[in-house]
């Protein structure tokens, strides 16, 4: 069992950044390749940004890539995503979440355990 609470989210002019983090609690984070997603209303979940368990590889959605960094502090037992840059079309509920086994990732269905979400809003 793993404990994940997001933070950091916010309302954020187009250009802006923020910083979202997610602290675990009950098992360390390197146990786990951790992802962020991200819902907006009327639109299916996706992967926004992963990291994986071994190896620390990252993987980036197109549509963030180049703006959207992931990180992993273990010392902290938070992941974090960095966004630069933001645009409108950014704003949604954002979701960290963490799979055990290394699932399809992509698919929401592979993470077992998910944060209750931040919201982010970035205006025009």
């Amino acid at each position: 069992q793993v404990q994940l609470v997001e933070s950091g989210g916010g309302l954020v002019q187009a250009g802006g950044s923020l910083r979202l983090s997610c602290a675990a609690s009950g098992r360390t984070v390197s146990a786990f390749t951790m992802g962020w997603f991200r819902q907006a209303p009327g639109k299916e979940r996706e992967l926004v940004a992963r990291i994986k368990r071994s190896g620390g590889s990252t993987y980036y959605a197109d549509s963030v890539k180049g703006r959207f960094t992931i990180s992993r502090v273990n010392a902290k037992n938070t992941v974090y995503l960095q966004m630069n840059s933001l645009k409108p079309e950014d704003t949604a509920v954002y979701y960290c979440a963490a799979d055990p086994s290394d699932g399809t990732y992509y698919r929401p269905t592979s993470y077992d355990y998910w944060g209750q979400g931040t919201q982010v809003t970035v205006s025009s």
